[in-house]
């Protein structure tokens, strides 16, 4: 079958691999639509990060590098490995793409994404959504129901949002500030609004605020270039601030604005992947009592996610900026995303 496998920085192939086997316990899946995601991008800019280096096999995967990327994808069931009984053949469904030791429990209240040595399909090992097949463990498989499968592809970073707005303690009625309006701040917005929250973003890409203000996931789009954030913040809030701030960009100008402009007591959570430290005014931090929170993907967040797609509370087909080939990985999506962002905000593939 053909895939992207990750060789290193800035270089990745699109190569004819062998295709994976169903074995006791799995599910076998014809890949629809794979997402490109900012992880991605950065393993491809500055990586590996979450990719095993040669020599450094992954600790549960075994898998170093070369490995087939993709990790926010939807399919189709083809076959069920033994013991699988809960599905059927034919069915659409979305890949929870973890890779975690199989010893750590998964219900609900566990922590499992905090497991030692977790990491995700699509980065360690395991296949990925950007080739034609995967087998994963049933565990990690979630049924879409009529859910369209292009739109499907965006229910992993919709989940991550989600799981944000958990770690953050928000509620019906607060306002938020997001720092971002890529995918996943998108994404963010989109739970925030669903929950009853009211929401301002800041976004200096054009592409990006429009799509933020015709989506209706933003009350208030405000561009640093043009305002000061945190003052413009302050005014709309009556001089208070937000409530809760979240950080989507890994850029430090970014995380010093929310900083400012949260309320005294309120919570700044950084969603972002940093492929660079991050310097923190502390002093800030401690004279506004502020709590700064890390977030990292999700748990058992992908139920209600489908959940709020389903009900129709969100509305993902907007997000979708452009649909590739496998083939014009590169071209058309990792340098689209890199170099032109301004046009683009989600950009599908079908392997």
């Amino acid at each position: 079958m053909k895939a992207a496998r990750y060789y290193a920085k800035k270089d990745i192939r699109i190569e004819e691999v062998p295709e994976p086997e169903l074995r006791p316990g799995t599910v076998a899946i014809d890949v629809a639509w794979c997402g490109i995601c900012g992880t991605d991008l950065h393993e491809y800019l500055d990586g590996p990060i979450f990719v095993p280096a040669p020599g450094h096999p992954h600790p549960i995967s075994g898998e170093e590098a070369p490995v087939i990327m993709g990790h926010e994808f939807s399919g189709t069931i083809t076959a069920l490995g033994e013991g699988v009984t809960d599905l059927e053949v034919g069915q659409n469904v979305v890949v929870e793409p973890y890779i975690i030791g199989s010893d750590v429990k998964i219900g609900p209240g566990e922590p499992y994404q905090l497991s030692a040595n977790m990491n995700f399909i699509g980065l360690a090992g395991y296949g990925g959504g950007l080739s034609e097949k995967i087998v994963v463990e049933r565990r990690w498989v979630h049924p879409i129901g009529d859910i369209p499968l292009d739109v499907a592809a965006l229910i992993e970073p919709l989940s991550v949002g989600h799981h944000a707005f958990v770690r953050s303690g928000a509620k019906a009625g607060d306002v938020a500030l997001i720092g971002g309006a890529g995918p996943i701040g998108l994404m963010l917005a989109a739970v925030l609004k669903a929950e009853g929250l009211t929401v301002y973003i800041s976004e200096l890409s054009q592409a990006r605020k429009d799509k933020a203000r015709s989506t209706g996931v933003a009350d208030v789009v405000l561009d640093p270039s043009e305002v000061n954030v945190a003052e413009a913040v302050r005014e709309l809030t009556g001089g208070l601030g937000v409530d809760v701030a979240f950080e989507c960009t890994s850029v430090n100008v970014v995380l010093d604005t929310l900083l400012d402009a949260v309320r005294p007591a309120g919570v700044v959570v950084n969603v972002s992947i940093w492929g660079h430290p991050a310097t923190v005014d502390m002093q800030k931090l401690v004279l506004k009592e502020i709590d700064l929170r890390g977030t990292i993907a999700y748990a058992n967040d992908h139920p209600a996610t489908i959940k709020l797609v389903q009900e129709g509370k969100v509305n993902l087909e907007p997000f979708i900026t452009a649909r590739i080939a496998l083939d014009d990985l590169i071209t058309e999506g990792f340098d689209a995303l890199i170099n032109h962002n301004e046009t683009q905000v989600k950009i599908l593939v079908h392997p």
